[in-house]
């Protein structure tokens, strides 16, 4: 008879970069579509010492189809009592188990290339981000970093976004703003050339494999705090998608996954001119109580001001510091995926139906 893959013995390994945290790696061995074997390793810091047999142990037996709460139960039952864990927690063990069991990549398995061109429309970067996510899906082009340049200012709105409910149209109009509609969740961005620093991420869906919706942002923006500090900005991530700093908020990220890639594209505010963004923006009263401030000028912390440094330097020591921990080279589009793009651009971000979807 043969065997089924949940019969077969396998062993498997998994890593996780906890935000803000250690490197934990899971090496399990899995029979009869259970955990037979656990060992966790990492740099963490954990006492008492027998705390890691004590959860090796707790995970052994545990089926591999167990989710996240199953496995943190188990943990949490079994560690000794006055346990302390510093750089790791007990979802962060679960989801190392979670990547092991789900085979996923790791950022070092990856060739990513970077597209970096001259400033283009707001209708053709929203063209280029599907158009380049299904090309990663479909294996014609590896994980990509692309740095976004604006050749004018404009309001991007999220998929799910009333049109009306979010942006003065008359202002935007008067202001000689473009309002365009993403592909992505979230909120409205408004960009300004030499204001905005954006980019998009684009991976297979292996690399986040195992973790949740929210774990993954974490996740994909990591390298965007290690990097910020490289420059000397103490920055954390605040779920579901925001980068913030002492000051306030500097960045935030949305998501789109098509076909087994995973789109992440992120905008942090250079400089900012409030007084524009309020005009142009309905921002409400329960958005900004929710952040705790009384003005949308003071919700962000505009990187010029913390840094000091000109756009274009910020730019290349983040594209730098990518480039130090992952494998990055520079690339361009084919002209199949420009002529995509602005076909795409043309038919569906420019017409009124995509725009005015939620209106």
């Amino acid at each position: 008879m043969v065997q089924s893959d949940h019969d077969r013995e396998a062993i498997l390994h998994g890593e996780y970069k906890v935000p803000g945290g250690k490197l934990l790696v899971a090496d399990v061995t899995v029979r009869e579509g259970r955990l037979a074997s656990v060992q966790l390793s990492g740099d963490f810091f954990l006492e008492p010492d027998e705390a890691l047999e004590a959860i090796d142990g707790a995970l052994e037996g545990a089926a591999i189809d167990a989710d996240a709460n199953t496995l943190i139960a188990r943990i949490q039952s079994a560690l000794p009592s006055q346990t302390e864990m510093v750089g790791l927690s007990v979802p962060a063990i679960a989801t190392v188990i979670r990547r092991a069991l789900s085979r996923t990549s790791d950022w070092r398995d990856h060739r990513f290339g970077l597209i970096h061109r001259e400033p283009e429309s707001p209708l053709l970067h929203m063209a280029l981000d599907e158009v380049l996510t299904r090309e990663v899906a479909a294996g014609r082009r590896g994980p990509t970093l692309r740095v976004w340049e604006w050749d004018r200012a404009a309001i991007i709105i999220g998929v799910f976004q009333s049109l009306a409910n979010e942006v003065d149209l008359d202002a935007a109009r008067d202001a000689g703003i473009e309002v365009v509609r993403r592909i992505s969740g979230g909120g409205a961005m408004f960009v300004e050339p030499g204001n905005t620093i954006t980019w998009s991420l684009i991976v297979p869906e292996t690399l986040v494999q195992g973790l949740t919706f929210v774990e993954s942002y974490a996740f994909l923006d990591d390298w965007v705090i290690q990097a910020l500090g490289d420059i000397g900005i103490n920055a954390w991530y605040v779920p579901i998608n925001d980068i913030t700093s002492p000051g306030g908020k500097i960045a935030g990220a949305a998501q789109k996954r098509i076909n087994g890639a995973v789109l992440h594209h992120v905008t942090m505010a250079y400089d900012i001119d409030a007084d524009k963004l309020t005009r142009v923006l309905r921002i409400g009263r329960e958005k900004l109580s929710d952040k705790g401030t009384a003005s949308a000028g003071k919700r962000v912390d505009p990187l010029k001001r913390q840094t000091g440094l000109e756009r274009e330097e910020i730019i290349q020591r983040m594209i730098d510091s990518f480039a130090a921990r992952f494998t990055l080279m520079s690339e361009s589009l084919t002209q199949d995926e420009l002529d995509a793009a602005h076909t795409l651009a043309k038919d569906k971000f420019a017409s009124e139906a995509w725009t005015r979807r939620v209106p």
